[in-house]
């Protein structure tokens, strides 16, 4: 199934409904007309990152189902696959012969071997400090042989997440079987993880370097070419890489809206806002919340150092059941990169500034992604939180069909759930966007048009009062959406 410009939804396998059975179930059920896709979470067996560190892309880990569950989605939606173009697992059979096997391994070539890649075996402070890099040291884990001897290996992320290295034939054979395999059972878009960390070149921060990003780019989607399937590649920094993504005409992330639409809701001033709406891409996908949480430096030069400041300042202050300490290093979290709490959360659990947000969202360029917890409203889950000591699990709370079918009585989701039907279905989101001059900085005006068809929503930002007026051809008139 191609993709369509309609709402997806982002989850986890065993989020809605404890396996991809039950998760179908829901969706069929109760969310038909509420969501065209979704981006199914990593699904593969995996040792570590809640799915992130795959030991295989050949199956569905099996607690989840199998591949005829992902193939009875994909008939009603169209789906997004993540392939970790950065690492592999650290338990996977591939690193495991080569810890068993180290030269002699067929494998041997599909990581970074310290002694290959510097020119010394290791790299000197300067080249250490260069890296754009998550630990604050060399990135690399020492790997045992099995022979007695050590080397180090190059590891961004946790240890169970070795980078793969693309630039040998056996990785790039490895990608091309990857990719294919995905493609045939059901993708109509994968999402490449941790992209921009898969350049490594001496001499640079090792991090989206130029021009060997738009090589890997570009050999992913003459992969996936044939399939018709498209590329999203995942990064989270400056929004001018977006733009740079965009102007070659490949599909990116709005990672910036998030924080600017916190920043009017608490300031009550949409300029910030509004500038980006008029700037950002248009072919893009665009989010208020993942499972990874609210990131800040993807806001950064869009809005001033001190107003990223007063917005993290206010989520604390008027978010429901936060605290600084769990985006910290006592939660496995660096406060600096992300802020760990539901959307729903971060606005005070606040019917009218949640549901305003969303509008706000769905009026945005691009198609809209919706992460689960935030379909359903959801508040911050500090049991989870407290029992693992993860930050990010705030917003990864696991809602059982039941607990789900419940949720679908509250106002707040009758309300957002009518938002999203209509962004749906109403033709004018295919057309042109005008982002309205409103007079007084605490309004919001965006307008779509599209053969006949036209939509305004007016909104302040300071009361978070809004209306949506649409153009209804049969009638021949203009037409208020209730409900919302």
């Amino acid at each position: 199934m191609s993709i369509k410009n309609e709402i997806m939804l982002i989850t986890y396998a065993d989020s809605m409904g404890k396996n991809l059975k039950e998760l179908g179930e829901l969706l069929n059920d109760h969310f038909k007309q509420v969501i065209g896709g979704v981006h199914l979470l990593p699904f593969y067996p995996s040792s570590a990152d809640r799915g992130f560190a795959p030991t295989t892309y050949e199956n569905v880990d099996a607690p989840f189902g199998d591949w005829e569950d992902i193939k009875r989605l994909s008939q009603d939606f169209y789906l997004m696959f993540d392939f970790m173009i950065n690492h592999i697992s650290r338990s996977s059979a591939y690193f495991q012969d080569f810890v068993q096997h180290k030269d002699a391994s067929p494998y041997a070539d599909l990581f970074i071997r310290y002694k290959d890649f510097w020119p010394n075996g290791e790299p000197t402070q300067e080249e250490v400090d260069l890296i754009y890099k998550r630990k604050p040291r060399a990135p690399y884990i020492d790997v045992e042989f099995k022979d007695g001897t050590t080397e180090k290996v190059w590891c961004t992320f946790d240890e169970e997440q070795v980078d793969l290295n693309l630039h040998s034939d056996v990785t790039q054979q490895f990608v091309r079987e990857n990719l294919i395999r995905l493609s045939e059972k059901g993708a109509s878009i994968i999402r490449l993880d941790a992209f921009a960390y898969a350049t490594k070149k001496r001499g640079t921060n090792c991090f989206f370097v130029e021009p060997e990003i738009w090589d890997m780019l570009g050999e992913a989607q003459e992969i996936l070419k044939p399939y018709g399937v498209d590329v999203l590649p995942e990064i989270h920094e400056h929004y001018s890489i977006q733009l740079k993504l965009a102007e070659k005409d490949h599909w990116v992330y709005d990672f910036a809206l998030p924080m600017l639409v916190l920043h009017a809701l608490y300031s009550g001033n949409s300029k910030r806002l509004t500038h980006w709406l008029n700037i950002c891409p248009r072919k893009q996908f665009t989010t208020l919340d993942t499972h990874d949480g609210i990131g800040v430096v993807d806001a950064k030069g869009l809005m001033t150092d001190e107003e990223i400041e007063e917005t993290k300042n206010n989520l604390f202050s008027k978010g429901a059941n936060i605290k600084r300490v769990y985006n910290t290093a006592a939660y496995n979290n660096l406060d600096i990169y992300q802020l760990n709490c539901t959307y729903y959360s971060a606005l005070g659990n606040n019917d009218d500034a949640y549901v305003l947000a969303r509008a706000i969202q769905f009026f945005a360029p691009g198609i809209p992604q919706v992460y689960y917890v935030g379909l359903l409203a959801g508040e911050n889950d500090i049991a989870l939180l407290e029992e693992t000591k993860v930050g990010r699990n705030i917003n990864r709370h696991y809602y059982s069909q039941e607990e789900v079918i419940e949720n679908l009585e509250r106002p707040v989701l009758k309300r957002l759930f009518q938002l999203m039907k209509f962004r749906n279905s109403y033709p004018a989101f295919d057309g042109e966007i005008k982002i309205v001059e409103a007079g007084n900085s605490d309004q919001l005006e965006i307008e779509w048009e599209k053969g006949g068809y036209r939509v305004l929503l007016k909104a302040n930002v300071r009361t978070h009062a809004f209306t949506v007026d649409y153009v209804d051809l049969e009638k021949g008139s203009l037409v208020r959406l209730t409900g919302v």
